[in-house]
Formats: structure tokens, sequence, C-alpha cells
């Protein structure tokens, strides 16, 4: 979807909808366009038909002898009471796309400069709105999609923010990317289907996209992979991503992503019900993979060392059962408690990977605990580091680009947690508390020296149900966040 900012009045630009964001105060712009369409818009509130809650609604068919020159104007719900803020607006721009639904075209944005944002902030959530809330799923159909909006204008806006525009785009659209990975089939989507796309996406951008295959992990010592991997028909990939730039001071921001294209759950295997969401628990992954992709055509300036351990958690005579030892490529050893507890143990591999090949700040994304969801519901993921300044630097980016993020404890004190009597380390604590902490701790271990944090998306990363600007399904969680942190660090 391209964006355009313009000075132009709203009611002047053709379209074929034109959306004026409705709260419960008074607005100057939806006074100006209720005058020229005779009171009607008034009307629609006055009735009940229009209201300010988010995805509410209500459309007005515009004669062509009107003085508004697009065929429909739409009072979508930005905020009720004092509820207006970045998701609200993004809410009603997705709802004014999604009302355009197979029309086509363009779709004009009512810039209302008496909204509790700033410009920039107006400019940047209506866009975001716009392109997350115009995602398709349903690439597998085999009838033709519904036409969809191609456009986004906001018109009476300051044409200098055009940048803003621009920006907020590509950073969708990358998130958008992630969606569609995490939506995929899980007979497209394997370890190698994983890291093909990663290739297909990122390597047009400039971006080194290398795979190391089964042999190239054996003989980097990569055993918790190989392990996690080895009762699959799909063999394990570990895909190594570089975005060279010049950061200045020898900074590169190492991103891990986990990659586990399907969980069975292994010899502890899932129940109906999960098992049906297990593609999803790729979503680091596919994270990772939008962030750098994001980073790279907006051309920051930090030299970015991704790493996405890739593979599939089945069952069969080679699969790792409970009890195992396995040798990570740290050399330390890990006792294997819970088969079901895959995705932090390619991530262990992964980590020291990022580390010894020259990661000065260390940041993983997982799907790891469903535990997260029981405690921060779908909106907001966790955040836990080992050094406290970073993870305030993820939080804020967090905030700041609509991933709500949220920090949660680390302490030396959970380590007696994962004492093993057979080997170095237990890769759970077979208690029933403090999951997300616990795996957490169990991925530091393994972060080296220097920053490091872990980004549990699990609550967040895959919807249930439709919520404010996003459909049911995949998220993009962590695209935002991640693009947003390396603009900062870069700056």
């Amino acid at each position: 979807m391209r964006p355009e900012v313009r000075s132009a009045a709203p009611e002047s630009v053709d379209a074929e909808v034109l959306a004026v964001p409705l709260t419960a105060a008074s607005s100057g712009v939806l006074n100006r366009l209720d005058g020229l369409l005779g009171g009607r818009l008034g009307g629609l509130v006055a009735s009940g038909e229009a209201k300010p809650e988010g995805n509410r609604v209500a459309v007005l068919h515009v004669g062509e002898s009107e003085a508004v020159t697009a065929k429909r104007v739409a009072l979508v719900g930005a905020g009720a009471g004092g509820e207006v803020d970045e998701d609200s607006v993004r809410t009603a721009a997705s709802a004014a796309v999604r009302a355009a639904a197979g029309l086509g075209g363009t779709v004009v944005w009512a810039f209302d400069p008496e909204l509790p944002l700033s410009p920039e902030d107006q400019i940047r959530t209506v866009v975001e709105g716009a392109v997350l809330g115009s995602y398709e799923p349903g690439r597998w159909k085999t009838a033709p999609p519904p036409a969809r909006a191609d456009r986004i204008v906001i018109a009476g806006a300051d044409e200098a923010l055009a940048g803003v525009a621009a920006r907020a785009e590509v950073v969708a659209r990358w998130t958008n990317r992630a969606r569609e990975l995490v939506d995929g089939p899980p007979n497209e989507v394997t370890p190698a289907g994983l890291a093909d796309a990663a290739a297909t996406l990122l390597t047009p951008l400039g971006v080194s996209v290398e795979t190391l295959g089964p042999d190239e992990i054996a003989a980097l010592g990569l055993g918790a992979l190989a392990a996690v991997g080895a009762g699959s028909a799909n063999s394990p990939r570990l895909v190594v991503i570089r975005h060279r730039a010049d950061a200045g001071a020898g900074t590169v921001l190492g991103l891990v992503g986990k990659g586990v294209t399907y969980d069975s759950g292994g010899y502890f295997l899932k129940g109906q019900s999960d098992l049906v969401k297990q593609k999803a628990d790729m979503g680091g992954a596919a994270a990772v993979i939008g962030a750098v992709g994001a980073v790279a055509e907006l051309g920051v300036p930090l030299e970015l060392l991704a790493v996405i351990p890739a593979a599939e958690n089945m069952i069969d005579g080679a699969a790792y059962r409970p009890n195992d030892i396995l040798r990570t490529a740290s050399g330390l050893t890990v006792e294997v408690t819970n088969p079901d507890a895959e995705g932090r143990l390619i991530m262990a591999d992964a980590l020291w990977y990022a580390r010894q090949h020259g990661a000065t700040h260390l940041i993983d994304v997982a799907t790891l605990t469903g535990a997260m969801r029981g405690a921060l519901g779908d909106m907001w993921v966790g955040v836990f580091s080992n050094d406290e300044s970073w993870r305030t630097e993820i939080v804020a980016a967090g905030e700041a680009s609509g991933d709500h993020a949220w920090p949660w404890p680390l302490h030396r004190r959970y380590r007696r947690l994962l004492d093993s009597q057979l080997a170095d380390l237990q890769h759970t604590s077979g208690r029933s508390f403090g999951y997300p902490i616990i795996a957490a701790t169990f991925l530091e271990r393994f972060a080296g020296d220097g920053p490091w944090a872990h980004i549990d998306i699990h609550s967040a990363a895959f919807l249930d149900e439709e919520r404010d600007y996003l459909r049911r399904g995949a998220t993009g969680a962590g695209v935002r966040l991640l693009t947003e942190l390396a603009t900062r660090m870069a700056n």
C-alpha cells in the first residue's frame, strides 16, 4: 500500500473512501465535513450508527454533485472517552481500509490536528494501521482475492512529513512479511523452506544469507540443534544473516530467532488443541527476518548478525528423549528433562554462535513459554536481560513502536532450579512455577559476555481471535520493536 501525505483538503481528494476519525470530543475537521454534507454525518452520530469505539464504522454514500469528491465517507471510531492513543488510531485506520474491501483504489484519511497525538505520530500510526489492516492471509485460496485499497492518502497534513509515512510503510510491510511466514503451512515452511524464504526476501536488499545444513551443524558441534531436529524427515538448518553497515565503534547487534517450524512436543506429545497452532512456533525467526528486511531497506547504519536455528520437533526412532544428555556448542552439557522445551535448546547453540561471530549486543526472540500468555494476555511481550539498561532500551523501543513490551525479573538465585546431578545443567526445572523466568535463566548461560536480552513473544505472536487492528492469526510481533531499537542504536 502506497502512502501519501498531502496538504490538500480531505474533501478535495478523489477516493473510494474518505475516513474521518470519530472521538467523543468535538472535531473541527468533522464539523466542517458535516457542513459540506448537509449535517448527515452528525445524523449518523446522533442516531448511534456511528460511535467512537474501536472498529466501529459508519459509511455514508456521497452523490456526484456534492462538495466531497470521495464516493463514500466513513466515520471510523478512534477512541471513546479518554481512550484515544496510538493503538486506537491504528485500529481506526485499519477499519477504514477494511471498509474499502472489494473496492480497491484509494482511501483518504482526514488528518485531524485535534487528536491527542503529534502530527508525526498520527501519520505514522495511520499508515501502520492501514498497512497492517490490509493484510490478507488467504494466499492458498484458488479464487482470486477481492480488490484491496492500494493507496492511503493523509490529507490536510504537512507534506514535509512524507518521510514519516514512507518509513512507517516499510516497517509495517515487513511486519506483514513476517506474518506471511508464520501463517504459512508447515509442509511449505520447513527448516529448509524457512531458509529459502529468508534468502528470497533478503538477498535482493544486499543482505548476506548463508544456510548451514546437517553436516555443517554437526561439524560445528551444534549438538542441541542437531538433537532437536533428529526426529524429523525435514533436517535442521542454521541460517546466518549479515547486514553490513558502518555502525561506528564496532557495534554489532546480534539477533537470534527461534525457528521451530513445527513442534509436536516430541515424546511429550502436545494435545490436539495445542498441535493445531504449532506452525507458529517459528514466530521469533519470522520477526528477525522481518526486522532485518526493514533495517536493510531503510538503510539503518547498524551492522546486524542474525542467526536462526531452524528445526522440526517430531517423533521417530532418532528423536531425542527425556534423560538424554546433550553437548551444546558452548561445551556445556544439558540433561533433557522435557522434550517439549526444545526451543531453548536450539537457541542455546545459536546464541553461542552469534556471540562467537562478533555480536556485541545480543537479543533472542522466541515463542518460548505458554505461561507468558497467562501472565500478559495477548498484547504485551516479556523482556528479560542480564543488563538493566539494555532491558530498559528494549522495552522503550517496544512501547514507542506499538510492539508493547514489559520488563521481567532475572536473578542469579533462579539458577539453582536448573541444577542437574548428571550434567552441567538441566533445561527445565520440573517445578510448577516461574516457567518464563526459568527459560530465560537457561538461555542466559549461553549468552556469553556483554548485553543480552530474551524477548518471549508467545503472548502476542499468534492471535486466537481478531484484536484491534490485527486479524486472527500471525501478528508479526517483534518486527517493529527490533527495527525501532536498531534505529535508535544507530543514531
